[in-house]
């Protein structure tokens, strides 16, 4: 008879330390990490930054209402790494995320840079939120890798209409930074432009030169009219510059891409004929819900926005309401329920993604230089 009882009691406690275990298991953390990977320093600082302040912002606002999972008041914390907008760097960094327990990542900027880190994250179920174009992104068949924007097809579509049918002038050049982002998209765009416009000069970069002065020579000698451009702004500035030294640069209109669409670029109207720029990323100000979104920017920063700040802002509070509607903090219960959602986003409106990784509601606007601030003069969701 005691031996039964002490059998019953062995199992009783067995069992009680299993559910003990179990509770462990499931239980809602006190914290949970929202892992941020994008360029915070280099020449893409300025943008990487406004990233990574989008995510802070939405987290700032989340923690203040009181982010509950599963009814227990939980704090979000944001883990931010510096991607230096290289490959294998960002390969490091998403190892480190990972490693930190993060339960999604909102990254990167650079196609190339993303491309290289989705395995990381796709190995561990961590959904991978980003703002790169390259259509290779989701291409790899990664069931983490969500994109916040239009890929580059739909971009590449705009620029060569745009430049075929908007753009006066007869001689064009192509010139990308080398990069899986640029080179890709000024190969696309080449292809829809040449059925229109004569391609006197088609060259390649990378994304660090910012000596152009044979360049600069070789559009004077060539009559170069308009230059179709995935360089960096940076980049555009220094082209100027050489553009400038032989009186050449008032002859020329430039159409960029989202990395010469800055408030940099601003400063540099009138140095040359025209600026223009096709965009994935549209201004904040364009939406219903964007004058609350900058003013809040501005109170917490005390800057204007850069970039794309209020893209990444929105995926965060797409991201919380994932976390919630999941009720768990496990990263593949997470990536699972943002794949199925249509997401209320604060200031775009919703996020949704088709069963590729690609965002349904991607548009291309094209952007001019005017007033001393860049104007939306058209924009398409098809091109």
């Amino acid at each position: 008879m005691a031996s039964f009882s002490r059998r019953n009691a062995i199992g009783t406690a067995l069992i009680a330390l299993g559910s003990i275990s179990l509770v462990g298991c499931n239980r809602t953390p006190d914290t949970i990490k929202i892992g941020v990977a994008q360029p915070l320093s280099g020449g893409l600082g300025a943008l990487g930054k406004d990233l990574t302040n989008g995510v802070q912002l939405a987290i700032n606002e989340l923690n203040k209402e009181g982010f509950k999972l599963n009814g227990k008041l939980v704090t979000l914390e944001m883990v931010a790494m510096d991607d230096k907008a290289n490959a294998d760097e960002g390969v490091k960094v998403a190892q480190q995320l990972v490693d930190a327990g993060v339960v999604a990542v909102v990254g990167h900027l650079n196609s190339g840079v993303s491309i290289a880190a989705a395995p990381i994250y796709a190995a561990k179920g961590i959904a991978q939120l980003a703002i790169s174009s390259n259509p290779k992104f989701t291409g790899l068949g990664h069931a983490t890798a969500l994109r916040l924007v239009a890929n580059d097809e739909l971009q590449a579509r705009a620029v060569g209409s745009f430049a075929g049918s908007q753009i006066q002038g007869t001689k064009f050049a192509v010139i990308d930074d080398g990069t899986p982002y640029g080179k890709g998209l000024a190969d696309a765009a080449a292809d829809k432009l040449k059925a229109k416009k004569n391609i006197a000069l088609r060259q390649s970069f990378d994304d660090k030169t910012t000596d152009f002065t044979a360049l600069a020579a070789k559009m004077k000698a060539d009559g170069i009219e308009v230059v179709v451009s995935t360089l960096n702004d940076f980049q555009i500035v220094a082209l100027i510059d050489n553009l400038t030294k032989i009186e050449y640069n008032k002859q020329i209109t430039i159409l960029g891409t989202d990395t010469l669409k800055t408030t940099d670029m601003i400063k540099q109207t009138g140095n040359v004929g025209a600026f223009y720029a096709t965009s994935i990323v549209l201004e904040a100000s364009e939406f219903a819900g964007g004058k609350a979104f900058l003013d809040a920017y501005q109170a917490a920063f005390k800057i204007p926005p850069a970039y794309g700040g209020h893209y990444t802002y929105d995926a965060t509070h797409v991201l919380a309401a994932a976390i919630r509607r999941a009720k768990s903090a496990d990263p593949t219960k997470i990536s699972e329920t943002l794949r199925k959602m249509d997401g209320f986003a604060p200031v775009t409106g919703s996020m949704k993604w088709t069963d590729k990784g690609e965002q349904r509601y991607g548009v291309v606007s094209v952007y001019k230089v005017t007033g001393g601030r860049w104007e939306s003069i058209m924009r398409s969701d098809s091109w």
